[in-house]
């Protein structure tokens, strides 16, 4: 019978705990601000314009690793040119892009092809902590990861 009581308490003292801490967390979430991103109406998908940035990728992980990209861009298009590392020398295509911030400092960018819009290449930017993640379709291992610098700030502030 002792053992029925102890093992009662027990569940009562952890629908307790469970009940408080949902209490902290919904009250935590419901005075937490929303994201920029975030709206009544659901997240944005608004467009953000790299035109004028001038922005340099050196990769240290994953398929890129040991090359840098300079990517130059203008109001539609870019262009991402090897600056250092294996690839210097490589000739690549300018191509058509779409940016669209999706976070504080954070921007998601999706390059393509400019005749056929086929997506080549996609990054996710933070310009606080300087990171890079880079997905460009057409290999078992398509992912690289690395450290951007921004030579020269566009016209638009960053998000």
């Amino acid at each position: 019978m002792r053992s029925l009581k102890l093992r009662f308490a027990a569940a009562v003292l952890v629908a307790g705990a469970s009940i408080g801490v949902y209490a902290a967390v919904t009250a935590a979430t419901a005075t937490a601000r929303p994201s920029r991103a975030a709206t009544a109406s659901g997240p944005s998908v608004k467009r953000f314009n790299l035109n004028g940035y001038v922005i340099n990728a050196d990769y240290s992980l994953g398929r890129n690793t040991g090359n840098t990209f300079q990517q130059t861009y203008k109001s539609k298009t870019v262009h991402g040119v090897p600056i250092a590392g294996p690839n210097v020398g490589v000739k690549f295509p300018v191509e058509d892009y779409v940016a669209m911030p999706i976070g504080n400092h954070e921007v998601y960018v999706a390059w393509l092809d400019t005749k056929t819009k086929a997506l080549l290449d996609v990054f996710v930017m933070n310009f606080a902590t300087h990171v890079v993640f880079d997905y460009a379709p057409g290999s078992l291992h398509p992912e690289s990861s690395g450290t951007i610098t921004v030579v020269h700030k566009g016209s638009s502030p960053l998000p």
